[in-house]
Order: structure tokens, then sequence, then C-alpha cells
């Protein structure tokens, strides 16, 4: 079973916003076995909303809009429902009571005529309830295809879908199971993990799917297998990742939908009952704030600093002058010395250090742009590296990030 997602909007297409809305979808299909053939972005523009329509009616078996169902001038898909369906409006006395008393209830005051036009909807359509918002869903079918529209405000978007479309869906459509596994790895490229499972992929079954998902400090491998069977096809996948996993057992993290790389952080802290703190110049606070979202980080995460001056790390963090004269601020010496001062001000027992020239300047030191010191203070003593993470700013703070976290999981693993 094939669908598309048309999100409908000028402001996705100049980069106003993001299009969270296709991702959510993408995954919320993927689960119940619909598979998504393609996303398509287009203006709010009346033929480009009827040339989309008719060209998804010819390819797939369920078309999933967002957008342009607002009460403004500019929302007009429901205007391209009429034309596409020709179908006419009728005003629907349940969305009605529905508008009425949301403006009553949360927003203490009458609805404006604009508001209450939400009201009026094709006669063909059957009406799904937006409990978050006035302008209702519609669903609509032609030529052996459904339509269905959808508001694209997020949170409302996706109320909708899994309370009102996806049951209507499962019974409406015969679906495959579609299984995904997925391992989360650190430390290694995917060149190199490629160079590592040769064997066991070119042994893979012709119906098990192999993707390679590489991001900063990981790559993540996952494993894809549809079938009718959801017993067999989930039984064959979990065997070849358990094979997977035991070759990479070293850099192996778990599975992403399991944990992730902060997250077996967090689990190790607590199996171990540790504590930690971090004082970040380069991360600018970044590692702090994926440990501490993580539900009860409080149990094992002191605290952070951001000492991003020269001048804090040696009034508040009490690293010596002398060594940053001798050395720069950029140095192994120092993150050593800010990673062990970390531990004694958060009374942790371990700390983690980040410094280095994220860019474009140089700042107070002689050392390259790209240049980061990372150390991890413990009680076995401290682990620091220095690395050379290029000449972009995002990504130099983005590769130091998990660079951090790569070292802090590898310390933490240690009996």
């Amino acid at each position: 079973m094939l669908a598309e997602i048309i999100t409908i909007g000028d402001e996705i297409l100049i980069g106003q916003i993001v299009d969270t809305n296709s991702a959510f979808i993408g995954a919320e299909l993927n689960k119940i076995g619909v598979k998504v053939l393609q996303i398509t972005s287009i203006q709010d523009e009346s033929s480009q909303i009827l040339d989309a329509l008719a060209q998804a009616n010819d390819r797939v078996d369920l078309v999933l809009l967002t957008g342009g169902l607002g009460p403004t001038k500019d929302d007009i898909t429901k205007a391209m429902f009429l034309e596409y369906f020709n179908d006419t409006l009728i005003e629907n006395h349940t969305v009605l009571a529905h508008i009425h008393d949301i403006f009553k209830t949360h927003l203490k005051r009458d609805p404006l005529p604009s508001n209450l036009t939400q009201a009026m909807v094709p006669s063909k359509a059957s009406i799904l309830r937006n409990a978050h918002g006035t302008a209702p869903g519609m669903w609509m079918e032609k030529n052996n295809t459904v339509f269905v529209s959808m508001p694209g405000v997020p949170f409302e978007m996706k109320a909708l879908l899994k309370n009102e479309v996806l049951p209507r869906v499962k019974v409406k459509f015969k679906r495959p199971h579609i299984y995904h596994k997925t391992l989360l790895t650190f430390g290694q490229g995917e060149s190199q993990i490629q160079e590592r499972i040769t064997a066991w992929e070119e042994a893979l079954p012709e119906y098990i799917k192999l993707a390679y998902l590489p991001s900063f400090g990981s790559v993540r491998l996952r494993l894809s297998s549809t079938g009718v069977d959801k017993i067999k096809v989930e039984y064959a996948v979990n065997k070849q990742m358990l094979l997977l996993s035991e070759i990479l057992q070293d850099i192996a993290i778990g599975y992403e939908d399991e944990t992730s790389l902060v997250g077996r952080i967090s689990e190790i802290l607590v199996e171990k009952g540790h504590t930690l703190s971090v004082v970040e110049s380069c991360t600018g606070g970044s590692i702090a704030k994926s440990i501490t979202a993580i539900a009860g980080a409080s149990s094992y995460f002191k605290g952070g600093l951001i000492p991003y001056s020269t001048a804090l790390k040696t009034e508040i963090l009490k690293v010596d002058s002398r060594l940053i004269e001798k050395h720069t601020v950029v140095s192994i010496e120092v993150a050593c010395a800010m990673a062990e001062n970390s531990r004694d001000l958060f009374k942790s027992d371990y700390g983690l250090a980040t410094t280095g020239v994220a860019g474009p300047a140089k700042g107070d030191t002689n050392k390259e742009v790209g240049t980061v010191c990372i150390a991890i203070a413990g009680p076995r003593g401290v682990m620091v590296e220095e690395f050379s993470l290029g000449d972009h700013r995002e990504r130099v703070i983005a590769k130091a990030h998990n660079k951090a976290l790569e070292m802090l999981l590898k310390e933490l693993s240690k009996n």
C-alpha cells in the first residue's frame, strides 16, 4: 500500500518554518504498514494544489495533506477540494458547536464570522474531529484513492492523525507488516563499520535491507523487512540484529527505540551510583542541555558551568593562570585542569570539560580554528584528547559535543 504526503504553504517553501509534519506522518504510517512513496511541498496556489491532487491520485492509495485550512483568504485547500471533487459546501452543526465551545471555553469571546466559516464543509466529505482546533479534518475518496486533509498546526495535526485518520486507514486498507530495528553505534564512521561487517552484510537474506544512517559521531544501522506474517518478519530481523550487535559490541550503544548515546550514559551513571558535572567553554552548555533532557537526571547530574571567558576559568573554576599563560586556554593541560576542578567545584565523581576554538576568530589562543580539547576526570585519573574539527563553527560545536559524550561513555564503561 502506497501513500503520498502533500504539505501546503508558502512558509514551508521559503524556509520560514521547518516541515516537521511530514516526518511525523511518515513515521506513523510506517508503523501500520503504509509505505510513503513521495512527499510533496507546494504553494498556496490553486493550480498547484489541483495538479498535486491529480498526480497523487494516479500513483498512490492514500493522500495526506496538511495546511491551508485556516479561516483567512490565503487558506484555499478546502476550496480546491470542492473543485477537485465537484462538490458544494454544507454547514456541519457538530463542527459549528465545537467552534463555539472552543471560543467560549479557551478564548473567552465569541468567534468571528470568518471562524464560523470553518463549519462549512464539503458535502461528500467524512468529517474528522479536530479536538484542539477549529478546522476539521476531511476524508474524501476518488478513483479508489483516499484523500485526507488536515490542519497544518503540528499539535492539531498529530492528534487528528492518531485519533481519527489512522484508525480509519487500518479499517479501510489491507496492509503488510513493516518492521525496522536500528542499532546505534559511536566512535567509527560508516566506511570503517562497513569493512567490519562485510561478510555479515553479504550473507543477509534478500528480504532484509540494511541502511547506514550517519550523523555527527554516530552511525545508525537500520534493518528493515516487510511481510504478511508479523511474527516471521520480526523474528528474521531480530535474529540478524543480534548477529550484528555481537560483531559491533565494542561500539554498540543499544537500539534506537530503547536508548541513545546520552541515554546510555545516564543508565551507567545510575547503575554505578556515580555523579557528573560539566564545564563547557566551546560547547556553550549544549552537553548539559542534552544530559538534563533525560528524565531523572537530577539523581546523577550535579551541575554545569559555562566559563566562556578566560577570566571565569581562573576566577570561578580556579584554573591556574600560569597554566593558561604557558599552554594557552585551548590546550590539553587546561582541559585537564578544568575537568579536575569541575569535580572539586561540584563535588562530583566525574568532571567533563571542553575548551576550543569554534571560530570564526581564534580568541585568547594561538590555536587554529577547529581545535578542541576535551577532558574527562574521574576516579581513575584524567582522560584527555585534542581534536581538529574543521572550520565551520556550528559543525565544530556539534562535533565537540558528540566527541565529549563518546569519551564519557568509554570512560564510564570501563570496569
